[in-house]
């Protein structure tokens, strides 16, 4: 058995970075500790830190420690959450841990470095409620640990080889894009959606928490001795879907087509590849774990920005022609003149949409993957890419709106976080909730 490794976190970045010490920390340079308010900027090229208008350090990059972990945390102002989604602001948030400031595109990059476990504290309060029931909470430490490590191990991986990790494919006709690893190559995750939720100490160390991952402690899903690669979304809208078609074209076996209820629903056909069984799906709201207005449930799960979320099991979005031309062309760069038709191509097993062709009067294109056709759909992300497309009304071809009938909140793959926390509710134990969502999987303590 190991020890817990330490993580490299980018929180934020912008011109300008204020961060406030509460305790006392110190710098690689020879000098007193440090305590307060300060202020980072770039100048000729070189970070400058500040205090009260006199310059403290100043470099390429800046490593600033807390001289005792337990006893000190900083503080970073206007933090961003939810970046391009519906529900995106700012908030300050505090961490524990070392702070890094390192320069990335012209801006200052804030990276918390800190070690795994304590990290997991915070993720699992960031993505769900503390009050949450403790076998939900375990079997998202476990699946948030997972995840982190193979990561780490990914980045690795590519770091060795030398090779760019390639996630956009272009060819007449279609563009294709997934969004994974490449968006960071100077610390190990992200703070946000793109990677998993992490606030600091902002919602962390409630007590349920603390015990979940505590318990937990090490503790991976592992297939054929390797760890897992595990996701998570809000809702699979009842079915999950396969890895590779949302991510690189990689099969990973314990991320299979998983139907979120004991028994499959009747009246249905879930071969959800072919259209018309896509149709009949998201036009009803069959049975599911997730599929549910139980406000204890939900509330487990949602954070408060959360919760102005309605209607995600089952979901419509309506967009007049003018506002659906302009929105693919600001979103998208290209203009398609009016739009005539939205062609489903390519449906994965959950009935998302893995390929959407776009037909307009000036240009038509195939996009794809998941994550690529949501963000064209919205000013932020849609729900999911499993939706069927209505046209209603038309002159000389040309529909006067489109109703998109959707299903479910996220990508779909792996653990289904409202689904999981129903199950907990009726008390499903932890090992019970992994193995329901992850199939073929062991559970392994690694340190």
């Amino acid at each position: 058995m190991g020890i817990a490794p330490k993580i490299d976190v980018g929180i934020m970045s912008s011109g300008t970075i204020e961060f406030f010490f509460n305790g006392d920390y110190k710098s690689l340079e020879p000098r007193g500790t440090l305590t307060g308010g300060f202020t980072a900027m770039i100048v000729d090229d070189n970070i400058v830190v500040l205090q009260d208008g006199v310059t403290i350090l100043g470099g390429k990059e800046i490593f600033l420690e807390p001289v005792d972990f337990n006893l000190s945390e900083f503080e970073l102002k206007d933090v961003t959450i939810g970046v391009n989604f519906h529900w995106e602001q700012k908030e300050n948030q505090r961490f524990r841990g070392a702070l890094k400031l390192i320069i990335e595109q012209g801006k200052i990059t804030a990276i918390n470095i800190l070690p795994l476990e304590d990290y997991l504290i915070s993720v699992i309060s960031s993505e769900m409620k503390a009050t949450s029931s403790l076998d939900l909470l375990k079997s998202h430490a476990i699946i948030s640990r997972s995840w982190l490590i193979a990561q780490i191990e990914k980045q690795e991986s590519l770091g060795g080889t030398g090779k760019s990790y390639e996630s956009t494919f272009e060819s007449e006709g279609e563009f294709i894009r997934w969004y994974d690893r490449e968006d960071h190559k100077d610390f190990h995750v992200c703070a946000d959606d793109h990677c998993q939720r992490y606030q600091g100490t902002t919602r962390s160390n409630k007590p349920r928490v603390v015990k979940a991952v505590n318990e937990t402690r090490g503790v991976i899903l592992s297939h054929n001795g390797h760890i897992c690669d595990a996701r998570f979304s809000k809702c699979c809208g009842g079915v999950t879907e396969l890895f590779e078609n949302c991510w690189e074209p990689v099969n990973h076996p314990y991320l299979t087509k998983v139907i979120d209820n004991p028994e499959p629903p009747k009246g249905f056909d879930l071969n959800l590849e072919v259209e018309e069984n896509a149709e009949r799906w998201m036009l009803n709201s069959p049975d599911a774990f997730c599929n549910t207005n139980d406000e204890e449930v939900l509330k487990q799960v949602l954070n408060e920005y959360d919760q102005t979320a309605e209607n995600f099991y089952r979901w419509k979005v309506e967009y007049t022609q003018e506002e659906l031309s302009r929105l693919i062309l600001k979103r998208s760069g290209l203009d398609f003149g009016q739009i005539i038709d939205l062609s489903p191509i390519e449906r994965g097993v959950s009935g998302r949409l893995i390929k959407l062709k776009v037909v307009g009067s000036k240009k038509t294109l195939t996009i794809g993957k998941e994550l690529e056709i949501r963000r064209w759909l919205s000013e932020s992300h849609l729900y999911s890419s499993a939706f069927i497309v209505e046209k209603k009304g038309a002159e000389n071809g040309v529909p006067e709106k489109f109703i998109l009938h959707g299903a479910g909140w996220g990508h779909g793959v792996g653990l289904c976080q409202i689904g999981a926390a129903v199950m907990g509710h009726k008390g499903y134990k932890y090992d019970e909730i992994l193995h329901h969502y992850f199939k073929n999987v062991s559970l392994e303590k690694r340190y």
